[in-house]
């Protein structure tokens, strides 16, 4: 499958769970590969592995958005990439209404810095480089569906806050700049079979229990998400920019 061959596509939080399945099938499609990792560098190694040499690991901690336009300048080193897949982010279990005062400001600003702050200036260099440069790009948000119906994990009440800031600031770029030809899209997922996904069942009755509240009775597979994130960034889909795409086996439906 080479339907990307010849583009160049960053993925943030490439070491595990989406991101990494994101890279995986991204590499598989014939594209170049920029992975972001924080600290996991053998998990973004393992999701490189079917196309290394097709593959650049950079590393960064978006707890501090002041590193991100010297991270940006690594991974335009050997030019610009095509597609910017928006996708690491931060879940906390805790610091929610109940808990004390500093864990919720703790939560919050943590939840701020890495979920809205870093993915939004990643996207304003980007754009700004593909203006300066009169190329067309493409911008990939992974979401969730709490950023529309809220969440009954009581401690993720930030993750939501910010998820559903961050799909704002992309569908604001596509907005603004699909004349430019550059495109952005909000993927959001429903209960994806991740190791946050688990995490977060267990705030709210268990796996088994959450499972039981879906309609196929089973949690989203993260490599559905990545297939949805290579067509997206192909650009074949040109005037689904802005659309926010749910994945969450009719789990929520609007």
């Amino acid at each position: 499958m080479t339907m990307l061959e010849g583009r160049t596509v960053l993925v943030t939080g490439a070491s595990k769970g989406i991101g990494a399945a994101i890279t995986t099938a991204m590499l598989d499609a014939g594209a170049r590969v920029i992975a972001h990792y924080g600290r996991d560098r053998a998990g973004a190694e393992a999701a490189i592995t079917s196309a290394p040499d097709r593959a650049r690991l950079v590393s960064a901690d978006f707890a501090d958005p002041a590193c991100i336009p010297a991270f940006w300048a690594e991974v335009c080193a050997e030019g610009l990439p095509d597609v910017l897949v928006n996708n690491a982010a931060i879940m906390r279990q805790a610091g929610g209404i109940a808990d004390d005062a500093a864990l919720w400001d703790d939560t919050w600003d943590e939840a701020w810095r890495i979920n809205v702050l870093a993915p939004a200036q990643l996207m304003r260099l980007a754009v700004r480089d593909w203006l300066a440069a009169g190329r067309q790009g493409g911008i990939i948000g992974i979401g969730s569906w709490v950023t529309t119906r809220g969440t009954t994990n009581p401690g993720a009440i930030a993750y939501a806050a910010t998820k559903a800031a961050i799909a704002a600031a992309t569908k604001t770029v596509a907005r603004n700049h699909a004349k430019d030809g550059i495109l952005a899209y909000v993927i959001a997922p429903g209960v994806v079979a991740t190791q946050m996904s688990v995490e977060s069942a267990e705030r709210t009755g268990g796996v088994a229990a959450v499972t039981a509240q879906l309609p196929m009775g089973e949690w989203v597979p993260p490599q559905e998400i990545a297939e949805l994130a290579v067509f997206l960034a192909s650009g074949r889909a040109r005037h689904l920019t802005g659309a926010t795409l749910d994945i969450n086996g009719a789990a929520y439906i609007r």
